[in-house]
């Protein structure tokens, strides 16, 4: 195996990527050696500065064929559309084609491609065979806590009645408006229609991680079946994405199942508030929780909490670093890898390289 570190591109400089590229620039066996941009304020500029950091030698672009030019080993692909996996899927395909191996913080159907669009996943697959190279999806949630962490808790199972994982998270902290009122519903009053409330919606978000935990355990489900409940707020909010007013939602609650028997037996659930005492009724943990419940024999609970403290922006701020280094670290394993689309299944454990550090 070649000791020359791997060259690495990122596709956009959001919170994410600029996380992903702090990281690559300080590990050494990864080698940044491009950055491509959306804004043409950002084009043309030294990437460390665009993200924060000392200059680092690499120029940004707004080129996609630029990137590919590079010949990286792997890209991290992190740019956000309004078309979502439409625009992804598009940029997929181009990079797949050009040879390039990509990892993703987008496209959460892909954790599960036999519980995604099934044109979309052919047309990235036959891109990835094509080119020979990988594509694998992750994240914190979903692409970790409510599917490979829970399978890794099922190792310790006898017998299983069901599943529930658990983000207890408070979104004040989070600035993405789109996300949180386009596609949640927050700051809207209750007959807005958030994209979360559409049919089907929550399936294409959480039934692939749900589809990923049955495969792993080798069952078959009967359905997936969603719900989506709202709360509003007695009193005006100002959080990080705008003010939340009075008399519109701020806290939600969405409910993913997979079904067998009529029985709910693998549930990611997101309990997400714009203040923590509403929606008292709902689960309540300290920020940053993610829970796991496995009811059977032996019966488990377990609490992952991110964050030193227990506020909003630091449980904000270090699920976000657990989403990018779940794909920063996975860099050497995809490049490993068979040709395809591949899973937290087909990988080993992603374990960091050169992340101990004593300072």
């Amino acid at each position: 195996m070649s000791s020359a570190p791997l060259k690495v591109a990122v596709i956009s400089t959001g919170w994410i990527s600029s996380l992903a590229i702090r990281a690559i620039v300080k590990r050494p066996h990864l080698e940044l050696v491009g950055v491509w941009v959306h804004s043409p304020e950002k084009t043309g500029r030294d990437a460390g500065e665009v993200v924060g950091i000392d200059p680092i030698g690499v120029i940004t672009t707004n080129d996609l064929d630029d990137i590919i030019s590079l010949r990286p080993d792997c890209v991290v692909y992190g740019a956000a559309s309004a078309e979502m996996d439409a625009a992804a899927v598009r940029d997929y395909v181009r990079l797949l084609n050009g040879g390039l191996n990509v990892v993703t913080t987008n496209t959460p159907g892909m954790m599960f491609p036999d519980r995604w669009i099934p044109e979309l996943a052919s047309q990235v697959r036959e891109a990835a065979l094509a080119g020979g190279v990988t594509i694998y999806t992750s994240g914190i949630e979903p692409g970790f806590a409510g599917d490979q962490f829970a399978i890794l808790l099922t190792t310790l199972s006898n017998r299983i009645r069901s599943i529930r994982a658990q983000e207890i998270f408070d979104y004040s902290a989070y600035p993405n408006r789109d996300l949180m009122v386009t596609a949640m519903g927050f700051g809207e009053p209750l007959d807005y229609t958030p994209l979360l409330e559409l049919d089907g919606a929550q399936q294409l978000a959480w039934g692939p991680p749900i589809g990923l935990v049955a495969k792993a355990l080798s069952v078959e489900l009967d359905e997936v079946t969603e719900s989506y409940e709202r709360v509003i707020t007695p009193r005006d909010l100002h959080v990080a994405c705008g003010t939340i007013p009075a008399g519109t939602v701020g806290a939600v609650r969405a409910v993913t199942s997979g079904v067998v028997d009529g029985k709910p037996v693998i549930t990611i659930e997101h309990i997400n508030r714009m203040a923590p005492d509403l929606g008292p009724e709902w689960a309540t943990a300290p920020n940053g929780t993610y829970r796991l419940i496995i009811e059977g024999e032996p019966h488990m609970q377990c609490d992952l909490r991110l964050g030193t403290e227990d506020t909003a922006e630091s449980a904000n701020a270090n699920a976000m670093e657990a989403t990018a280094m779940r794909v920063v670290n996975a860099i050497p394993y995809v490049v490993d890898a068979a040709p395809g689309i591949v899973t937290s299944l087909d990988l080993p454990i992603t374990a960091p390289r050169n992340a101990i550090d004593t300072d």
